[in-house]
């Protein structure tokens, strides 16, 4: 696990009345910390975060609803995802709601059947919570790794405002861990627990590899998809998925974000948000247009 996103060495007594650290997030302030390549970099490795809890990793693998399955519409399933993450962190509450019901209507066929070996529904706001922790630490994670860590005011704040990422579907504002503490305890006693059975680790190589992707790309990225899963999992994931992992990689994995950080954190703010601004202002379009969202 990468270092937390806040700093041991930070002084509280240093934050200035008005000093950004100290203000609450908002979607404007988000706004500025809305890496587009974090999402590239870090989404496979995150999505096998989230279907290591198996009730989750089941839905995916027994759902019927094919128009949603990666594996058979991967361009398509990349656009909600991301303009999940982007109305979740940077819409306005009515953005929220709208996006919220739509993603309702293509979880309701959702659930665990009678031959399924374990229970689950996708309104589960348990399931929820898990979901969205991984996608608070990935997140986390990556600015961390790309900006260095923010101080303890701003993390917190960060935190706090990354409730979002489960609110704006059922998870209840309550469930979300009190602070940052409480968020790594729960963080550390559920990511014990998890795991990876043998048909969902064929499902996230087939990913990796870019197996539902023309050949030309597979060829292109699949490597370096594999290299990129296998720095960002934490151990534990890494040991269950059966990746290797040697010191040399992991000076390479340092050696590639820093090169990529250095030339990413020069573009302007627009081009660094690509193409989570771009996915927000597709769902503004498409609801303005009466088109369909998920």
């Amino acid at each position: 696990m990468t270092a937390p996103l806040h700093s041991a060495a930070y002084e509280p007594d240093s934050v200035q009345a008005g000093n950004p650290a100290a203000q609450p997030f908002t979607p404007e302030l988000m706004a500025d910390h809305m890496d587009g390549i974090a999402a590239f970099l870090g989404g496979t490795a995150n999505v096998i975060m989230q279907l290591s809890l198996r009730p989750v990793g089941r839905g995916v693998l027994e759902s019927s609803v094919d128009s949603g399955k990666v594996t058979l519409h991967p361009i398509k399933r990349l656009r909600t995802t991301l303009t999940y993450i982007a109305v979740a962190m940077m819409g306005t509450d009515h953005e929220r709601e709208t996006y919220r019901e739509a993603v309702n209507r293509s979880h309701r066929p959702v659930h665990s059947g009678p031959k399924s070996p374990v229970k689950y529904n996708a309104f589960d706001p348990k399931l929820q919570l898990w979901v969205a922790a991984c996608l608070y630490w990935g997140f986390a994670d990556m600015y961390t790794r790309m900006h260095g860590p923010m101080d303890p005011e701003r993390a917190e704040a960060f935190y706090q405002y990354s409730a979002r990422f489960g609110t704006t579907l059922q998870m209840r504002e309550e469930m979300w861990p009190a602070d940052l503490g409480a968020f790594q305890q729960y963080w550390d006693e559920n990511l014990a627990l998890r795991g990876i059975e043998p048909e969902l680790r064929d499902y996230f190589n087939d990913i990796i590899d870019l197996k539902m992707m023309p050949r030309p790309v597979q060829v292109t990225f699949a490597r370096l998809q594999r290299f990129i899963v296998a720095g960002l999992l934490p151990q534990h994931l890494r040991d269950e998925m059966h990746l290797t992992w040697t010191e040399n990689d992991q000076r390479q994995f340092d050696r590639m974000l820093r090169t990529i950080s250095a030339v990413h954190n020069r573009l302007p703010k627009q081009a660094r948000m690509f193409p989570m601004n771009f996915y927000l202002f597709d769902l503004r379009r498409r609801m303005r247009l009466g088109k369909q969202l998920v």
